[in-house]
């Protein structure tokens, strides 16, 4: 893609959402004018790639649309993505997850969807049930989540997310504070306590909740 064509798509989203460029910089880490002089001046000619799937996660957009490398060629039309399933459950009690407790794959996905979903490759996905109901009624136990572990690093944003607590995983709320790097940690259920002002170094993000699939009764 073209670098300009990479420029207007930023600027796009930026408008028809009311992104601040200031803002989404320093998200980035950078200083408050460096995406506008990246819009405007064309410094830096090309934005680093880990800044580039940060925005692209953050808008939820193909990384190939902020100047990344395009889709897959190979990719045969109709094809779906298949993303593994973690043999572990999330919430109280469940083990941290590993390698060796991945299995195969059952669940698969429209690529043109996935790419909308996240820039994530499909070896940053993964698949895993949740257990418990201290997230009822956003999730309930037995319900399937997509969790996206690119979006485990820098650039938190709220969101639900998986976290390693000593050697289980919980799914929670995270409300990230607009100073200061502190967070609550927050159970949608009521009946649950919250976690306030805790400190970013105190979690181990595994990835944020992207998607839930879950059965109608």
């Amino acid at each position: 893609m073209m670098m300009d064509e990479a420029r207007a798509t930023l600027q796009r989203y930026c408008s028809e959402r009311g992104e601040s460029l200031a803002g989404l910089s320093r998200l980035l880490g950078r200083n408050d004018a460096y995406l506008q002089q990246y819009l405007r001046k064309g410094t830096p000619r090309r934005l680093p790639e880990t800044e580039r799937r940060t925005l692209a996660r953050y808008f939820a957009i193909p990384d190939s649309m902020l100047g990344g490398p395009p889709a897959d060629p190979d990719e045969a039309p109709g094809a779906l993505v298949p993303v593994r399933r973690s043999a572990v459950r999330a919430s109280a009690g469940a083990a941290a997850i590993g390698d060796d407790q991945l299995v195969r794959p059952y669940f698969a996905f429209d690529p043109a969807w996935l790419r909308a979903l996240t820039a994530a490759s499909r070896d940053q996905l993964t698949m895993i049930r949740v257990e418990g109901d201290s997230m009822a009624p956003t999730l309930n136990a037995g319900d399937d989540i997509l969790v996206d572990h690119a979006a485990a690093g820098e650039g938190l944003r709220d969101g639900i997310y998986v976290l390693r607590v000593d050697d289980a995983l919980l799914v929670k709320r995270l409300a990230i504070h607009p100073f200061g790097g502190r967070v609550t940690v927050q159970s949608d259920n009521p009946n649950y306590p919250d976690w306030p002002d805790r400190g970013l170094d105190e979690l181990t993000c595994i990835g944020r909740v992207i998607w839930a699939g879950r059965r109608i009764s």
